[in-house]
C-alpha cells in the first residue's frame, strides 16, 4: 500500500474539517431539538395534569371513597393480633354450627318521629249508615285503621309587651316604685331570647345571610331591618366572651388539639384593603368535654395564629396539615407535632384520578399507595371501641408494618418521578411529612387524621358561600364566638336552640367565674341532649 493512495489536497483537507464540524452540529443541534422536545412533552402533559384537576374539582366526584370493600382488607391481616377462635386450629370432631338467618330490613317509608306532637282527626260513618247490607244488624266499632302525615306550621311572629306595674305614695310624692324587668342580655333589645336564637341559628347553623332572614321576617309580619340584626348580632357574641374564654381555658388543658384554618373577607379592617383575606382559625380537643372553637385573625402567619396555643402543657400533640405554620407553632409551644393522613392520602387519591380507568392497576404507584393508606385507615376503624393501650398494641403490631412498606414504596419511586406532576407532589408531601404521618402510633390516643376538625370547619365554608364576607372586625370576631358555641353544642349532641335561649337568660346573671362555668355546653345543656337542632 503506498503513500500516494492517500494523499490529499489542502482543499479537500479543509472540505473534510468543514464537513465534519457541519456534522458535529447538526448533531448538537439535534440532540438540543429532542431536549427541548421532552421538555415541551413534559410541560404538555403537566398542563394536561393540570386542565384534568381543574376538571375534576369542577364537576367530578367530591369523595374520596374508594372501593368499598376497602374497609375489609384489615380483616384477614389483624388476626395475628390476638389468639382468638378464628385463628385457633380446628379439632378434628368439632360440631356444625347454626348459623342464623339473613336478615332484611323492612322496606318502605320511614316512621315519622314518635316524640312529635299529634292532632288526631277521626272520621267516623254517619249513624245512619252503620247498619250491615245483609241482616239490618247494627254496626260496633271494632278499632282504628291509621296513616299519618307531616304537618309544617310556618314561623309564628308576635310581640311581648312587657307591663311594669307602678305605684304611688298618695301621702307624698317620695313613695314611687316600679316592677323592675329581668335582666337582658342586650339591655333595651328589641328581640327575645328565644328571637335571638332563632336569628344565630338561622345564620350560623343554616347558613341564611342576615338579608335573606329580614326577608323572612318580613313574610310573616316582622318589618325588621338588616342593620338591626347585624347590631343585635354583633352585641350577643360579644356579651358572650367569658363563656369562650372558658372553653378555650379546658381546651388549653387537653393533652391533643386540632388545628385548622381558612379565609374570611372583612370588608372594613384597618390597614387592609376590602379585597384581602383574613383567616379564621379552628380548634378542638380530642380529650375531655368535646370544644370547638372559632378565633378570627388578621392573617395566616405563625405570628396570628401562635397565641392561640400558648398556654397548652407541653408535651401535648398538635394534630394538623403540613402547612409550615404549624410547624412553627408546635416548636414555639413545645407541642408533639402530628401529620395527617387525610391529606397525603388526597394527593395519591388526585394523581389515581387522572390515570384512564383501564390503567389503574395495582402496578400504578398511586394505587399501591392508596391500598397500603387505606389498610391503615381500616385497622383503625377496628379500634373504636377499644382502650387507648389496646389501641396502641394494635398499631404496633401491625400498623407500623403497613408503615414500613409505604417507606420501602416511598424510597423506590421519589427520586424517578417528576416532582412537579401529580405523583411526585404526592411524594413531595408523604416525604417531607414523614416523620409526623409516624408519629401516631407511639400513643393510642393520637388520631391517624385530621378529619374532626375539618368536619367541624365545614358548617362555617358552607355558610360563607352564602354570606360572602363579614363588615367589619367586631363582626368576624363575634361569628367566631357564636360559631364556637353551636359548633360546642353539635359536639356534645346538645340542642343548640334550647340551650341559647337558657343561655341568653341566665347570662346576664352570672357575676363571677362559678356562674359562668355553669353556663358552659355541657353542663348548662343537659337537659337538651339527644335533641339537636338539624
Amino acid at each position: 500500500m503506498t503513500r500516494e493512495r492517500f494523499s490529499i489536497t489542502v482543499e479537500e483537507f479543509n472540505a473534510l474539517i468543514a464537513a465534519r464540524d457541519e456534522r458535529d452540529a447538526l448533531r448538537d443541534e439535534r440532540d438540543e431539538l429532542r431536549g427541548e422536545l421532552r421538555v415541551a412533552k413534559a410541560e404538555r402533559d403537566l398542563v394536561k395534569e393540570q386542565l384534568q384537576v381543574m376538571l375534576r374539582r369542577l364537576f367530578g366526584a367530591k369523595s374520596e371513597k374508594r372501593d368499598p370493600r376497602q374497609g375489609d382488607l384489615f380483616l384477614n391481616e389483624a388476626e395475628m393480633l390476638a389468639p382468638t377462635a378464628a385463628t385457633l386450629p380446628a379439632q378434628e370432631d368439632s360440631p356444625d354450627i347454626e348459623v342464623a338467618s339473613h336478615k332484611r330490613k323492612k322496606r318502605g317509608r320511614k316512621p315519622l318521629d314518635p316524640a312529635l306532637p299529634r292532632v288526631v282527626i277521626r272520621y267516623e260513618i254517619p249513624e245512619a249508615e252503620r247498619f250491615c247490607a245483609q241482616d239490618g244488624t247494627e254496626l260496633v266499632e271494632i278499632g282504628v285503621e291509621v296513616s299519618e302525615q307531616l304537618d309544617i306550621i310556618p314561623q309564628k311572629i308576635q310581640v311581648i309587651r312587657h307591663e311594669r306595674a307602678k305605684y304611688a305614695c298618695l301621702k307624698c310624692d317620695r313613695g314611687l316604685k316600679v316592677a323592675p324587668l329581668p335582666l337582658r342580655i342586650i339591655p333595651r333589645g328589641l328581640f327575645t331570647e328565644a328571637a335571638l336564637a332563632w336569628i344565630i341559628l338561622s345564620k350560623f347553623m343554616d347558613g341564611l345571610p342576615l338579608y335573606r332572614i329580614a326577608a323572612l321576617l318580613h313574610r310573616f309580619g316582622g318589618d325588621i331591618s338588616r342593620n338591626t340584626l347585624a347590631a343585635s348580632v354583633i352585641r350577643v357574641g360579644q356579651a358572650i366572651q367569658p363563656v369562650i374564654n372558658l372553653m378555650r381555658d379546658v381546651l388549653l388543658d387537653s393533652d391533643l388539639v386540632h388545628g385548622d384554618e381558612t379565609t374570611v373577607q372583612v370588608l372594613k379592617e384597618p390597614g387592609k384593603a376590602a379585597q384581602t383575606k383574613s383567616a379564621m382559625w379552628v380548634q378542638m380537643n380530642g380529650v375531655g368535654p368535646p370544644v370547638r372553637l372559632f378565633s378570627y385573625a388578621p392573617g395566616h402567619h405563625a405570628k396570628h395564629g401562635a397565641e392561640l396555643w400558648a398556654g397548652m402543657r407541653e408535651g401535648a400533640a398538635l394534630m394538623s396539615d403540613g402547612g409550615d405554620v404549624y410547624d412553627l407553632i408546635a416548636k414555639t409551644n413545645g407541642l408533639t407535632h402530628l401529620g395527617c393522613w387525610s391529606h397525603s392520602r388526597r394527593y395519591f387519591f388526585e394523581a389515581a384520578e387522572l390515570l384512564p380507568k383501564e390503567a389503574r392497576g395495582v402496578h400504578q404507584p398511586a394505587m399501591q399507595f392508596l391500598d397500603l393508606i387505606g389498610k391503615l385507615y381500616a385497622a383503625e376503624s377496628r379500634t373504636h371501641e377499644m382502650t387507648a393501650l389496646r389501641r396502641a398494641v394494635m398499631r404496633r403490631r401491625y400498623s407500623r408494618v403497613v408503615l414500613e412498606k409505604i417507606k420501602a414504596l416511598l424510597d423506590q419511586h421519589l427520586k424517578k418521578t417528576l416532582p412537579s406532576g401529580k405523583l411526585g407532589q404526592a411524594l413531595g408531601y408523604l416525604s417531607n411529612q414523614w416523620p409526623k404521618l409516624c408519629r401516631y402510633v407511639e400513643n393510642g390516643v393520637w388520631p391517624i387524621c385530621n378529619n374532626a376538625c375539618e368536619n367541624s370547619i365545614r358548617p362555617f365554608v358552607l355558610g360563607r358561600k352564602n354570606w360572602l364576607f363579614s363588615d367589619t372586625v367586631a363582626g368576624a370576631k363575634a361569628s367566631a364566638n357564636l360559631y364556637s358555641l353551636i359548633e360546642t353544642c353539635r359536639a356534645n349532641d346538645i340542642d343548640a336552640y334550647q340551650y341559647l335561649i337558657d343561655l341568653f337568660k341566665a347570662l346576664p346573671y352570672a357575676t363571677n367565674a362559678d356562674g359562668y362555668e355553669a353556663l358552659l355546653p355541657w353542663k348548662l345543656g343537659k337537659h337538651a341532649r339527644s335533641t339537636v337542632v338539624a
